[in-house]
């Protein structure tokens, strides 16, 4: 299985940015898929998970400015980000949950300026 993250960038504070994580097969359609964060230094963590039956659970950091939704025919997860935060600052990958270490892709950077 492929999961390639992307639609990242460089944002003012404020701002939005939509990211996508297209997926081979029916991955998306039947399973709990996750976005995930890292920043330099810190250990990556989830911060938007959508359940099959389209349930959704944010961290705190993000509830209320992060949409994460799916699209199965495409075979796409997406995460809406709105009122984009300096702290929002970090490479963002998507997985399941609980991930699996051999799905890892590269991630997509995404730099909130002040």
């Amino acid at each position: 299985v492929q999961l390639q993250a992307s639609g990242g960038g460089v944002v003012q504070a404020g701002g939005s940015l939509r990211l996508s994580c297209a997926a081979s097969g029916t991955v998306i359609r039947f399973n709990n898929m996750c976005w995930y964060r890292q920043a330099p230094g810190k250990q990556r963590y989830l911060v938007a998970l959508i359940f099959s039956g389209n349930t959704t659970y944010y961290a705190d950091s993000v509830k209320g400015r992060f949409t994460i939704s799916t699209d199965n025919a495409k075979n796409t997860v997406y995460l809406q980000m709105n009122m984009l935060k300096p702290e929002d600052t970090a490479v963002y990958y998507c997985n399941l949950n609980p991930p699996i270490s051999s799905w890892w892709g590269q991630g997509t950077q995404v730099t909130v300026s002040s």
